[in-house]
């Protein structure tokens, strides 16, 4: 009897040893297939006056080589009065798109080349100025949910509203504008009543502010030219086909392309530099402790002056305060190491 007791004993005990091993492999299995799993992306619109100077270029280079980061479902162009019309700002964008070997793989679509007003007056929802971008940011929206990120005048948005306001409910803008709580910056003054339409509409937003020589605005964060004569050259993938640049000259890459529009640009310090305004609009989608946020009651601009409307139930989110060398590290780091978006046509 108690040969047969010890055998009982020595089976259940294998027996449980067997299961625990078991449940542990399972377990490491489970771990492994979860590490797997890649994070997920943020998926985007970028809405860009590319022709404009030079920052609209750093932030589509900075979004095209983040690709572990960013889902590009398309790029919109709009027309502001320094970059002349909107084919003008559609060739700078190929330009850039060509350079990251992605032309024809991402949507590039014209939006408005007026403005708001003018295209509104008599406004006909089957054809406007700007339909054809409009139209798309409409349809990608209503598929998945896309973050619109505008980097120029607010037109396109606007125009979105005004043709679906139903848009409101399924994004949010980010914008790289303003030199709020003052006046007087380039993509409000481009079209302030369609910011002013935006604002007073339910869309989510948040203003990644400009204020012009304030080290609290995306205008702090610059970088010299002699600095990116010294970092840039032959940064990015090379092209399968090279561009002619907006200035002339030929490029393979797009590091070598950022040295040339540094030195057609103007500058109004010592030593040159230049901000890279719209790059750190994307910078902060990336990692939000670039920069810090607050809840405003929506404000107005009326006669170039902002009204505060403290009673007002409608928020907006204003970015500020960004760190300068944490967001240009990462860019160069990002221009070192390119890691390109997916294609999505």
């Amino acid at each position: 009897m108690k040969t047969a007791y010890y055998i009982l004993l020595f089976l259940l005990s294998t027996s449980l040893c067997t299961s625990c091993k078991e449940k542990q492999k399972e377990s490491r299995s489970v771990s492994e297939e979860s590490s797997k799993i890649e994070p997920q992306k943020t998926k985007v619109i970028f809405d860009t006056d590319a022709n404009n100077e030079l920052d609209d270029q750093h932030a589509m280079a900075y979004m095209l080589f983040n690709g572990d980061v960013f889902d590009v479902r398309g790029i919109t162009v709009n027309a502001t009065y320094n970059g002349g019309g909107i084919q003008g700002h559609y060739d700078e964008a190929e330009r850039v798109l060509q350079l990251s070997n992605l032309k024809d793989s991402i949507p590039l679509l014209d939006g408005a080349n007026g403005n708001f007003k003018e295209i509104v007056e008599d406004f006909d929802p089957s054809n406007y100025d700007g339909n054809e971008g409009v139209d798309f940011i409409l349809e990608e929206t209503k598929k998945d949910s896309i973050i619109i990120v505008a980097v120029g005048k607010l037109t396109n948005i606007a125009l979105a509203l005004k043709r679906d306001p139903s848009f409101a409910e399924r994004t949010k803008i980010v914008w790289l504008g303003s030199n709020y709580p003052e006046p007087g910056e380039y993509n409000q003054d481009n079209d302030t009543i369609s910011m002013n339409y935006v604002l007073n509409s339910k869309i989510p937003f948040e203003m990644v502010t400009v204020r012009y020589g304030k080290p609290s605005g995306t205008d702090a964060v610059a970088v010299t030219q002699t600095e990116v004569n010294s970092r840039m050259p032959g940064l990015g993938p090379k092209a399968k086909e090279s561009i002619t640049g907006r200035h002339g000259g030929t490029f393979e890459n797009f590091g070598d392309y950022s040295i040339s529009l540094f030195e057609h640009i103007h500058y109004h310090t010592d030593p040159p530099s230049r901000p890279l305004f719209d790059m750190v609009a994307l910078a902060i989608l990336k990692d939000n402790s670039w920069g810090d946020q607050k809840s405003i009651p929506a404000p107005i601009l009326i006669n170039n002056e902002w009204m505060e409307r403290p009673a007002n139930q409608r928020k907006i989110i204003v970015w500020e305060n960004f760190d300068k060398e944490k967001i240009l590290a990462d860019f160069y780091e990002t221009m070192e190491n390119p890691l390109l978006v997916s294609a999505t046509q």
